[in-house]
Parts: C-alpha cells; structure tokens; sequence
C-alpha cells in the first residue's frame, strides 16, 4: 500500500511539474510577442516620435519591452522553480508575475490615456516643429522624420504646403529659392525640384501630414494597447490554472524540500 500511495505521490508530482512547464513556456512566449511589439514600434516607428512633444507613445513601447524580458524571465525561473523544487523562487516568481501583469495593464492605460489626446497634441505641436525645427543645426533627427513623414504618406506640411511659407529654413539663403522641401515633392530625386509648389510637382493634401500622422499613431496606439491589456488578460485566466497547481505543489514540497 505504501509503495502504491508513494507511486501515486510521483506520478502527481510529474504530471504537475510537466503542467506547470507548459504553462510557463507558453508565458515564455507571451513575452516574446509583447518584447517584439515594443521593440517593432520603438526602432521601426522611432522617427516620428521625435515628432511628438509628449513621451507617452515612446514611454508605452518601452513599458512593453520591458514587461515582455520579465515575462521571458519569469518562464524560465518557473521551469526552474518546478523542477529543482524550490519553495523561495516560486516566491520569486509570484511576485514577478504580479509586476508583469501591472506593467501590461500600465502600457495599455498609458496607450489609451494618449490615443485620447493625441490629436490636441498634434495640431499644437506638430507644425511648429516642422518649420522651426526643419534643417536647423543639431535637429538631423526632426529633418530625417520629417522628410520620412512627407515622402511616405505623400504629404506636404502640417495643415497645408503654405505652412512652409513660415519656415526658418524656407526664408534662409540655403534654401536656395526653395519653397518646399524637397521631400514634398512627387519626384524628390529631382535636386531643387521644391522651388515648384504646383499640385503637379508637390503633394497637395487635404488636412495635411497631420491628418496622416494622427491615424498613423493612432492605429499604432490601439495595437500598444490591445497587447498590453489582451495580453495580460490573457495571462490572469491562464495563470488561474498554474496558481492552482501550485499550491497543490506546495504540498508535495513538504515532503521533499526542507524550510
């Protein structure tokens, strides 16, 4: 009977083991898909938010990344937890699960706090910068966005191509008889082909680059938040099965680990 009961005892311990792993692995994954969001937005989308007077955007990508290295972190340490057997990294691990779920929650909030002012933001901020800020010594950065923004979404200005007309660069002698860049133009390879700002050589939008830049962020922003919110969701109803687990686990510890 005892070598029965004992039997009964590891298969229970195994199965247990082998069902905390899975779900630990599948975290493990999580966390690769909420790192490569924030890692997708900061490096591929980083030139538009030099745009932006407000760090949120740039703040909720980070917050993923690091959210989703914890998550990494923690499915390994709840292998490890599991299979060595040790009472003080599943402490370790409860805990970190708990920051993972915040800083989820935290990226998501600050993604939807943002989607609702963003468009204020814009209209104060974003013309502004494009003819302060275009080729002025030290704004290389703001230059390149701006030149991206144009080209990419085939635009020119913030409201309208008159926007240039204040431009500090426009009204400098290097402009050199420009009245738009370069880069609102629908040939930009052209040198010079800004001195033209007929609708058959520029990009003439309705709204502007800010109405593309707003849906830009925006649709970006609902991504941001639809991760960290759905993710961490997703994670408090799987989690709900591994707790379980492992306060039956606990159990077992008393009869192999040491307090």
């Amino acid at each position: 009977m005892g070598a029965n009961e004992e039997k009964k005892e590891t298969c229970g311990t195994i199965c247990l083991k082998y069902l905390l792993f899975t779900f630990n692995f599948l975290f493990w994954l999580a966390g690769v898909a909420v790192m490569a969001v924030g890692i997708w937005t900061v490096i591929e989308k980083s030139d538009y938010i030099s745009l932006l007077s407000s760090k949120i955007y740039a703040v909720s990508a980070y917050i993923l990344i690091m959210a989703g290295v914890i998550v990494m972190i923690t499915g390994v340490l709840g292998c490890c937890a599991t299979f060595k057997e040790q009472r003080r990294l599943l402490r370790v691990y409860f805990v970190l699960l708990l920051c993972i779920f915040l800083l989820e929650i935290l990226a998501g909030v600050l993604a939807y706090i943002y989607y609702q002012q963003l468009n204020d933001e814009l209209k104060e901020n974003l013309r502004e910068t494009m003819v302060q800020k275009y080729n002025q010594s030290e704004q290389e950065h703001v230059t390149k966005a701006v030149d991206k923004l144009q080209q990419e979404f085939k635009c020119c200005g913030s409201n309208s191509s008159s926007d240039w007309v204040d431009s500090a660069w426009i009204r400098s002698s290097e402009a050199d008889g420009r009245l738009v860049p370069d880069s609102c133009c629908k040939s930009p390879v052209r040198k010079f082909c800004g001195r033209r700002d007929h609708p058959s050589n520029i990009y003439k939008v309705e709204g502007g680059c800010i109405t593309k830049l707003e849906t830009f962020i925006l649709n970006h922003l609902q991504i941001i938040g639809a991760v960290g919110v759905g993710v961490a969701s997703v994670q408090v109803r799987l989690k709900n099965v591994p707790f379980n687990c492992v306060f039956m686990y606990r159990c077992y510890f008393k009869f192999t680990v040491n307090v």
